[in-house]
């Protein structure tokens, strides 16, 4: 008699789980890959190093969890899954002067903990089904244009970056110049373009090269490879790496402030206080952000991105509730996903896991070897470089809304990146998104012929 038992998959299981993950990180192209990883660094840099700056946040620890997180978020989905602070917690500890690295902490871990809880429970995919495709957009919208609108103010005028403000004009000259920043926009655009997917232009134009005959089809293969060269070139990587050296040069002397070895890992006290404000402060204004923009937004675009890539907000919530549950303990900034980052990613060439892998590695070894000090470096580096970075990343975000074709989801899509935009809140923008979307169905329901178009759902064609 044949037994119902069947052998243990266990082996076989662990074989397919490793050739997923070398698949994952396998790179598409290695400079494109590369130029990708430094895609999400406008957004990284400028909150970690103020938050270091203001609050004595531990640069060495935050390197090394969100190195990790990177590693392993890339081996898990095989995009360049973005690892970025959270925003909402960074504005709070940067305009509230009595809200500190515990009360940071704690707002990062009950985040954390409540993604966690619906995640696991099954509630984020209710969300996800729920929440109208249009509202997401309006907050992918808006988030992208706060970046680029931020980037505009890192290239038009000198930061304090510990005190989140803006000063005075740049000086058209010098190594943080408005030269030097529209030099780099000029490049990225002349490498980039609009963003294609692949450089399918290149090809398109190879073709086109094969049907010219003669002195005048030389001629043509001679332009397309060097056309073909420029637009292979790593420019987000060129120009971050210019970055370093302007910073090497405009203060030599910071070379002296770096130590080597990592930063001590301690434990973070907590009071009922910091749990408190953490919560009240933190935590209230963040998970509306990290729902929609982390979670729910980040599935959506990834999908859009990557068609053939299985995404589930489901796992998607649950890494971010995992990643503030373990490092939030010991300092690290809280983390989340986030559709700006995966937009720059994507924008400068990433395609897949080995994208965010490589700037997991980087951190990891800048944490190990540098810690904190790194730091001085980082304070020397040209804000308008960043800016840059940040724009095209803001800009590729703002890009996902072009699918909205019809004019009620456009009008639905504006209201909330409206309210968004102006209110400085996605949360009160996702809630009148989602009033102007139900008013407008309601609506709808007016010109339905009969109770039983109602039910299969049926509008009637409007003239």
């Amino acid at each position: 008699m044949a037994s119902n038992s069947e052998p243990l998959p266990t082996p076989t299981t662990r074989l397919s789980s490793i050739q997923k993950i070398k698949r994952n990180l396998l790179f598409h192209s290695t400079l494109s890959e590369i130029n990708g990883a430094i895609g999400d660094l406008g957004t990284y840099i400028p909150i970690v190093l103020s938050l270091t700056l203001s609050k004595n946040l531990n640069l060495g620890t935050t390197l090394l969890f969100t190195g990790f997180y990177n590693f392993l978020t890339g081996a898990m989905y095989g995009v360049p899954m973005p690892v970025q602070p959270m925003k909402s917690i960074a504005a709070v500890a940067l305009s509230d002067p009595s809200f500190g690295i515990p009360e940071i902490m704690a707002s990062g871990i009950l985040t954390g903990a409540v993604l966690l809880v619906l995640g696991v429970t099954g509630l984020m995919k209710l969300a996800y089904k729920l929440i109208p495709l249009s509202v997401v957009r309006g907050i992918q919208l808006a988030q992208g244009l706060s970046f680029a609108l931020t980037a505009v103010k890192y290239v038009k005028k000198v930061q304090d970056l510990p005190k989140s403000k803006s000063l005075n004009n740049r000086d058209w000259f010098g190594f943080d110049g408005l030269i030097l920043a529209i030099v780099c926009v000029v490049f990225i655009v002349v490498v980039n373009g609009a963003g294609e997917k692949d450089p399918g232009v290149l090809e398109i134009q190879e073709e086109l090269g094969d049907s010219i005959e003669g002195v005048e089809k030389k001629k043509s293969g001679r332009c397309t490879t060097l056309k073909k060269m420029i637009f292979s070139l790593p420019s987000a990587f060129i120009v971050f790496i210019l970055g370093v050296i302007l910073g090497f040069i405009r203060r030599p002397n910071v070379i002296h402030e770096i130590k080597f070895g990592p930063s001590n890992l301690e434990l973070v006290k907590f009071s009922k206080h910091a749990w408190k404000q953490g919560f009240i402060k933190g935590t209230i204004p963040q998970l509306p952000l990290s729902i929609l923009n982390s979670v729910i937004a980040v599935c959506k675009l990834s999908s859009d991105l990557f068609p053939t890539k299985d995404f589930s907000v489901t796992s998607l919530s649950v890494t971010v509730g995992l990643m503030n549950l373990l490092g939030g303990w010991f300092g690290a900034m809280p983390c989340c996903h986030g559709a700006g980052g995966l937009a720059g990613q994507y924008k400068f060439g990433g395609r897949s896991g080995g994208c965010v892998a490589i700037l997991g590695a980087a951190k990891l070894v800048l944490g190990f070897v540098l810690g904190s000090s790194l730091a001085h470096f980082f304070k020397q580096f040209p804000v308008g470089i960043l800016g840059v970075l940040l724009l095209f990343a803001g800009i590729e975000l703002a890009m996902a809304s072009r699918d909205m074709s019809k004019k009620e989801d456009c009008f639905v899509m504006l209201i909330c990146s409206a309210v968004s935009l102006v209110g400085s809140s996605a949360a009160l923008g996702f809630l009148c998104g989602m009033v102007v979307f139900g008013i407008l169905k309601l609506r709808n329901l007016a010109s339905f012929n009969s109770l039983s178009s109602i039910w299969k759902n049926e509008q009637q064609e409007q003239v």
